[in-house]
């Protein structure tokens, strides 16, 4: 099973500033592959500090640079907030300048503030990401865009520089919803699990997903990505105490930045899963941070993998990306976790049923002289 690390930069300590913020998990970044990781991971967000990497394929960049090693995800790139022509072409560019080690992840967002502030309409989100992710995944194995639907208007043009490799089994979206797993499966897309609900549901989106997938492709969907948030000490009651304040501040940023505590998904085409998770919160914002506890990677490196065991084993995941740095936990605090993760935990994780990411050739070297 490969192992990931997903670098946020949450920027909720108002003691740093946001190029403190960098510079730590920036550093944290500079640790994965001395620490056994085999990928790194980017999101995207904008304008709030719940998390600041507005451009992930320019992140990556900087890691396809200076590690040629590490796979490269973007978990995700929330299509609705792009031009969809550019998105291939930054891919395709990222592709080519790390010798094929992306893994694209693809998502159509959540945040109102985000939606509002590029001028989208969250009720058009559905039909826009599914339009944008038609012609880009076309675009990437053909290397020609070309489309014409409700939301999306794209001339033929070509890719350059033009796709080399394939991106079928490695390209991954965050679904939530039933009916997006539906498109997603369509799609001959994999599935990013980012644990929000009761596994019972995910298990069971799942089943109807893989069976969407089959009959679609004409093959097996490939094992999902499962993510967590994760913290690990030697102590159980240090454990507890960091993932109760950290984990849990997390959340808390969670409900201010998507509004989980109101009401105004119930009146957005779409996004009738999420109603249901305000309600939860509406009703209780401490019995809701408790259940996404519950659903996170925390403890003794003991506990940290019989869980990531047991949740692997729930979604049939084949690969596992942890966040460690969030929710301001103090920057030595996150890397104390990180490199016991990575000491005790990841040996065993890498040992749990799953396929490499990525299968490709050794990386290139220099010609001598």
């Amino acid at each position: 099973m490969d192992v990931g690390l997903s670098i946020i930069f949450q920027g909720v300590d108002p003691k740093l500033t946001d190029r403190q913020v960098y510079q730590n998990d920036l550093a944290l970044g500079d640790l994965a592959e001395e620490l056994g990781f085999q990928s790194i991971w980017g999101v995207e967000h904008h304008f709030t500090d719940y998390t600041m990497c507005p451009d992930v394929t320019q992140f990556l960049s900087y890691w396809a640079g200076r590690n040629p090693n590490l796979a490269l995800g973007t978990m995700v790139m929330v299509l609705p907030w792009h031009e969809p022509i550019r998105v291939a072409e930054e891919v395709a560019m990222l592709d080519n300048m790390s010798d094929g080690r992306v893994i694209l992840g693809i998502g159509r967002g959540l945040g109102r503030v985000e939606f509002e502030g590029f001028g989208r309409d969250m009720n058009d989100a559905r039909e826009y990401f599914t339009e944008s992710a038609e012609m880009i995944l076309e675009g990437l194995e053909t290397g020609f865009c070309e489309y014409q639907g409700k939301h999306i208007k794209q001339v033929r043009r070509e890719l350059r520089p033009r796709p080399f490799k394939s991106f079928r089994g490695r390209t991954y979206a965050a679904a939530v919803s039933p009916e997006s797993s539906q498109i997603m499966a369509r799609l001959g897309v994999g599935i990013l699990v980012i644990p929000q609900k009761p596994w019972s549901m995910v298990e069971k989106e799942l089943a109807a997903y893989r069976q969407s997938f089959r009959e679609a492709n004409g093959c097996d969907a490939p094992p999902p990505i499962l993510a967590g948030w994760t913290y690990c000490d030697a102590s159980a009651d240090r454990a507890e105490e960091m993932a109760t304040r950290h984990i849990g501040a997390y959340y808390h940023s969670v409900i201010q930045h998507y509004e989980m505590a109101g009401q105004h998904l119930k009146q957005t085409k779409g996004y009738e899963t999420y109603a249901a998770m305000q309600d939860h919160v509406n009703k209780s914002v401490d019995d809701a941070v408790k259940f996404f506890m519950s659903l996170q990677v925390w403890g003794t490196p003991e506990r940290c993998y019989e869980t990531i065991k047991d949740f692997t084993g729930r979604t049939g995941s084949g690969a596992y990306n942890g966040v460690f740095s969030y929710g301001g936990m103090p920057h030595a605090d996150a890397e104390r976790s990180l490199r016991l993760f990575a000491k005790e935990v990841l040996p065993e994780v890498r040992k749990l049923p799953g396929e490499p990411l990525l299968k490709r050739e050794a990386p290139r070297r220099a010609a001598a002289g």
